[in-house]
């Protein structure tokens, strides 16, 4: 990869490792569904008035907005609504990047090699940790609607991958249509305390709207599937693994949030697993150069 796509690889981790905690926050104000819908309402207006959908077909603005926006960001909201903290969701939503390189695998033909094997099951290991961990709290709902959640995001990058040399700052910003209707709907049919929610909205509502709407929703999804149709998902997704790191760092600074004994055994492991997936994918290309090398010299002689 070069190194200003690195760059914005780890930019985009920042944003999303900080972006838990404003949600956290925002969740103080609104709804867990509510918010999600104000959040794609802001990602989409008044940007959509002046931004042309060129030549992206339907099916994939309706695609991303449905998987991304309305299963995805649904899954979080809620999850991180039953307990689940800021730090420990950064954690658990990287599940993706392993999902991702699975589904990689099976739709796209690009299968793991040994190495990416190994951390799939090391961070798997600390997941299921986690999961025993959570299992008798009240929060191991949301733990397990987190989990879901990224299964929905690994399979939105399978998506963007899959729709080819698009732009995706206008992706981004025409499937942010698609989720605000849905997600109104669904909030009046199951939530409560809409009028309260939006007739006292405080600064800290309005940053988290718009925090989570354009920078974290427009700008970073953006990168992120550019990214990802530059290089395979397999070399896009693991970048992932510096969310968590972001998000607890900003978390325990920002919400004074502190993970138990378990929870920071099991991150270290998801965390490890995810590092040898990355590792694991430059280890393969490596070992592969100095085969050809080796091999080079004895066919000249």
């Amino acid at each position: 990869m070069k190194a200003t796509d690195i760059f914005l690889a780890i930019l985009v981790a920042f944003i999303w490792g900080l972006n838990f905690v404003v949600i956290k926050i925002g969740l103080d104000s609104f709804p867990p569904i509510l918010f999600s819908a104000l959040r794609f309402t802001c990602a989409a207006f008044p940007a959509v008035i002046f931004v042309s959908r060129g030549n992206i077909k339907w099916r994939w603005i309706i695609s991303i907005g449905i998987v991304l926006g309305i299963i995805m960001f649904s899954l979080l909201f809620i999850g991180m609504a039953n307990g689940i903290s800021a730090g420990l969701s950064s954690i658990v939503l990287q599940i993706q990047a392993v999902f991702t390189v699975v589904l990689t695998a099976i739709l796209l033909r690009d299968p793991p090699n040994k190495f990416q094997k190994i951390g799939i099951l090391v961070a798997f290991a600390g997941i299921g940790i986690l999961a025993i961990d959570q299992y008798e709290t009240s929060s191991f709902k949301g733990f397990i609607l987190i989990v879901s959640s990224g299964f929905a995001w690994a399979v939105s990058n399978i998506i963007m991958k899959r729709c080819g040399n698009i732009n995706m700052f206008r992706l981004m910003i025409w499937s942010s249509l698609i989720p605000p209707i849905p997600l109104i709907i669904i909030s009046l049919l199951f939530e409560k305390n809409h009028i309260q929610a939006l007739s006292s909205i405080s600064l800290t509502g309005y940053g988290s709207i718009l925090y989570t709407g354009l920078l974290s929703t427009v700008f970073a999804f953006s990168i992120w599937g550019k990214l990802l149709q530059k290089y395979s998902p397999n070399e896009i997704a693991p970048f992932s693994l510096l969310v968590p790191i972001f998000g607890i760092i900003c978390s325990a600074t920002i919400l004074t949030e502190n993970l138990s004994y378990p929870e920071i055994i099991a991150s270290i492991i998801s965390i490890v697993g995810l590092s040898i997936i990355v590792l694991g994918r430059n280890c393969s290309k490596l070992s592969a150069n100095n085969n050809i090398k080796t091999i080079s010299p004895n066919l000249k002689t």
